[in-house]
């Protein structure tokens, strides 16, 4: 290497070029071979000190300046999930080198890809000469470039500090702007890009698992607990919320709204307003039952077993469905077909109850009882019609009282004490009978139902045919008519049939000019079927006779003297008498 032209300035003034790696040139080729006399006879002067790396350059050439310290800018946030940068390190991370120290020459910075790496001057030291800047190594070639990753010549430490942008980093410059300069600028380092933050390191599968157990173990004690608290609150209160059963739909019907004429319903509906309750009193008893309204003046119609105790003018207390009640006056009454009509009077709304046709009934026909049993008012029973022209007989027990006869129709509709004189309806609500007696446990014919037990299914009620009739004639003349054949019969036969006259007569056995006596009816003889029907005994006769209006003509069958005797027919038309 040719030797340096002198400048006219100290050799302490020139610029100190980077030092090679030992045994080679900053460009990395070999040395020339100076001879040691020579080099010591060239060599410059050196201060018995070392080399003062910060001293004053002359003017107008680059000097080795200390770096200055880094520019502190305001982070930009990254987003989410990127990692900031300028966090600490994780253990072990190596960190990178801070300034070098005093002495140690800053090491050269990576150009750009593609740009090729400056020479670095030749080491300064004895037997060798000093370069100027003017006296820069040849640009290095392209083998001597920086690679494309920016890996410094072999030698040449790697530091990880950068200087802040357009701070000088000593001893590096460029490959084209001069000596020790990069192009485009006079002394000055590229910025290098700022390292981002260590990767955290990811998390064991153990870690996750042991977090994944404390949180299930944690739910599980909320839901035991909250469990516990829920069915301590069920046993101590039986539920958790208000309990509210289903119910149907609303309906006409559920609203109160009417029901079909032939229901149970719809004809109690229509016949409560007509159904009055009784109370009689007098001789220090009171009795009850009930009683029906016949028409708009005020006549009701019931039993005679229930006015039969009334004593004076107000002894009747009169009650309709609607609460109203008044006082009623006994119109007439007839014991033998156990019928009386009350009046009352200054009674508005009266209801009438329409009458059927109890001819028309027959068996197995639905049935419906109103009454006031034990004094229930309103009571409302059904049933079926069980069997028609029973003959029946009621009374008779208390001194002075008549016994009763009846060809009543039979109906299991329950009827009980205080049904008397109520009505009996068919299935289209029209009266067809008049409750009047029930068969008792144990008892031997049948009761008035005031005078008996509870129903057990045998109730009997008087046609409302017959009644019809009665009541027409107590309401006009105070009394009613019996139809009669004029004959007297012994009610101590015990034969088949009723014989007329005998030992249990006790009167005329046929009446003079009567009509048994018009038919050629004789004492003795037994009458054994009337209009076809067989008679069993006395009193059947009469139920027989007495359900016919006088004048009605019958046909009977008689056995002449006797059971033994020769049998025949005889036509009869039925007289009358005042009951």
């Amino acid at each position: 290497m040719d030797e340096p032209k002198g400048t006219g300035q100290p050799s302490t003034w020139r610029s100190r070029p980077r030092r090679a790696a030992e045994g080679r040139t900053a460009t990395g080729a070999e040395p020339p071979a100076v001879s040691e006399a020579a080099g010591a006879a060239d060599a410059p002067c050196e201060p018995l000190h070392g080399v003062d790396p910060y001293a004053t350059p002359p003017y107008g050439e680059p000097g080795p300046w200390a770096p200055a310290p880094p520019v502190q800018r305001p982070a930009v946030t990254p987003p989410r999930g990127v990692p900031l940068p300028g966090a600490t390190p994780a253990h072990g991370t190596p960190l990178p080198s801070a300034t070098p120290p005093h002495g140690v020459p800053a090491p050269s910075v990576t150009p750009p890809r593609g740009i090729p790496a400056p020479a670095l001057p030749p080491q300064q030291g004895a037997g060798s000469s000093p370069v100027t800047p003017s006296d820069s190594a040849p640009a290095p070639s392209h083998e001597d470039a920086a690679p494309p990753h920016g890996t410094l010549p072999h030698g040449v430490p790697v530091s990880a500090a950068t200087p802040p942008h357009g701070v000088r980093v000593p001893g590096q410059g460029t490959a084209a702007g001069g000596a020790g300069e990069w192009p485009g600028g006079r002394g000055y380092a590229f910025q290098q890009p700022v390292p981002g933050p260590a990767a955290r390191p990811p998390r064991s599968t153990a870690s996750r698992l042991s977090r994944l157990a404390v949180g299930a173990c944690a739910l599980a004690l909320v839901a035991g607990v909250a469990g516990g608290l829920i069915g301590a609150y069920v046993e101590r209160h039986g539920q958790v919320t208000d309990i509210e059963l289903p119910q149907a739909g609303a309906d006409p019907a559920a609203d109160g709204g009417p029901r079909p004429k032939g229901s149970i319903a719809g004809i109690a509906r229509r016949a409560l307003p007509g159904v009055v309750t009784l109370h009689a009193r007098g001789g220090g008893s009171e009795a009850t039952g009930t009683g029906f309204v016949l028409d708009r003046r005020g006549h009701i119609l019931t039993n005679n077993h229930v006015v039969e105790s009334a004593k004076g003018a107000d002894a009747v207390r009169v009650t309709f469905s609607s609460g109203q009640t008044a006082t009623g006056r006994v119109v007439g009454s007839d014991s033998g077909y156990d019928l009386a009509v009350v009046e009352v009077s200054g009674v508005s709304g009266l209801r009438p109850l329409p009458l059927g046709d109890s001819d028309a009934v027959r068996v197995g026909d639905p049935v419906v009882a109103i009454g006031a049993p034990y004094d229930l008012d309103g009571t409302v029973t059904t049933g079926i019609i069980s069997a028609k022209e029973r003959p029946i007989t009621a009374g008779g027990e208390e001194p002075g009282s008549e016994m009763s006869y009846v060809d009543a129709l039979q109906t299991d509709a329950p009827i009980n004490p205080g049904n008397s004189g109520g009505p009996l309806m068919d299935g289209r609500g029209r009266v067809i009978g008049v409750n009047s007696a029930i068969k008792a446990a144990g008892s031997g014919s049948a009761l008035p139902d005031g005078k008996s037990g509870g129903s057990i299914g045998l109730g009997f009620a008087i046609p409302v045919n017959q009644a019809r009739r009665v009541a027409e004639e107590l309401i006009n003349d105070g009394r009613a008519t019996h139809p009669v054949i004029g004959v007297t019969l012994d009610m101590e036969y015990r034969g088949e049939g009723a014989r007329i006259g005998g030992s249990g007569g006790g009167g005329e056995a046929v009446a003079k000019g009567g009509p048994a006596d018009e038919a050629g009816l004789a004492e003795g003889d037994v009458i054994t079927r009337v209009n076809g029907k067989a008679v069993a005994d006395g009193e059947e006769l009469i139920v027989r006779v007495r359900s016919h209006r006088p004048g009605d003509r019958l046909e009977l069958v008689v056995r002449r003297g006797g059971a033994g005797g020769a049998e025949r027919s005889v036509s009869l038309t039925l007289g009358s008498a005042s009951g």
